[in-house]
């Protein structure tokens, strides 16, 4: 299923970039993301959770590997 999305244009080219240093596209990182809501059965807490991290991706131009990335998870 495709999804449309209003957002901010200089957002969205900030957050690829991010999602670029991390070795992952913005597409994949929103779809893990939605998968994790839906299994979740506390979705107020994933929501705040994303709302504290939103913004905060500075990796510095490190590179993550996939393992790296779902580590934290």
């Amino acid at each position: 299923m495709n999804l449309t999305l209003s957002i901010d244009e200089q957002l969205v080219q900030r957050a690829r970039k991010n999602a670029d240093a991390m070795g992952t596209s913005l597409n994949q990182l929103v779809r893990e993301y939605i998968q994790r809501l839906a299994r979740n059965q506390d979705s107020e807490k994933i929501a705040a959770e994303f709302e504290a991290l939103s913004g905060k991706g500075d990796s510095g131009g490190r590179r993550f590997t996939r393992e790296e990335l779902h580590e934290r998870w």
